[in-house]
């Protein structure tokens, strides 16, 4: 088994940026606002990088009781690791009290629903884990790595009124939504869910990382050197299956996030 370089799927937005390095080189200056890594063997999980010049909705995704009820394969819990913030940067998780899922829905209707969230400021190396059920939003200024289950299912609550005007999903939002606080920063690097296990690792010389029990992404997030035997830099996504054996990775200064699935909890 080896090592394997995954291919991006870069997707514009009107809310990406055009300033994508040195993730990635945007010579044409697209709105690049996501860049996708997956792997066929492993759907149940997807890696993003998300690059953000302006808000995105506010919004919420099923749990997998509820998806699978109307028709897809599963929820969407994720977790977002910050990797650049402009000042004043903010993502919000969650209510900042308990209500109800009418006050909900009148917050929707005329934007009060912005003020009743929880912002949190977003520096980099920051690491937030969103549970599927919370109400959240991502602003301006960023880039961030998210590891999430592999969905794309998304029930808009509020769009800033920006046109053109996109649907909102008021009927299945609230019908999955958590009305409260989510306590959704995590001190530290690890975040540990049913669906995968996240930690951020730092390179500086040599490292070599132990036989993966389980498929793992290696997701290079800063610096650039090689990874086992290959040059890599900040940005790239690498596959490695059960069994591959230990990964070794060489740079002067360099970061990854680690991604396994499926978690386990020894």
């Amino acid at each position: 088994m080896a090592l394997r370089k995954l291919a991006p799927q870069i997707l514009d937005k009107d809310w990406g940026a055009t300033t994508t390095s040195p993730w990635l080189e945007n010579e044409e200056g697209r709105k690049i606002g996501e860049i996708w890594f997956a792997d066929r063997s492993v759907l149940p999980v997807l890696v993003k990088f998300l690059f953000t010049s302006d808000r995105l909705s506010v919004q919420v995704h099923p749990d997998d009781v509820y998806a699978q009820a109307h028709g897809e394969e599963r929820g969407k819990t994720e977790m977002w690791h910050i990797l650049q913030a402009k000042p004043g940067a903010m993502v919000a998780i969650g209510l900042r009290e308990t209500t109800s899922g009418e006050r909900v829905r009148e917050a929707a209707l005329d934007g009060g629903i912005v003020e009743m969230m929880e912002w949190l400021p977003a520096r980099p190396g920051d690491t937030f884990f969103i549970p599927a059920r919370t109400i959240h939003a991502i602003g301006a200024g960023l880039v961030l790595c998210e590891i999430q289950q592999y969905s794309d299912t998304t029930y808009r609550l509020y769009d800033y009124q920006r046109t053109p005007l996109r649907p909102l999903h008021l009927d299945d939002a609230l019908a999955v939504s958590n009305f409260g606080p989510c306590d959704g920063r995590r001190e530290g690097d690890i975040v540990k869910c049913d669906y995968f296990r996240s930690e951020r690792v730092g390179i500086e010389g040599r490292l070599t990382l132990p036989t993966p029990a389980g498929p793992t992404f290696y997701i290079a997030t800063a610096g650039e050197g090689s990874i086992d035997g290959q040059p890599f830099h900040g940005g790239e996504v690498w596959l490695a299956e059960a069994g591959t054996p230990p990964v070794i990775i060489e740079s002067p200064a360099a970061a990854f996030v680690l991604a396994s699935l499926p978690y386990s909890s020894e």
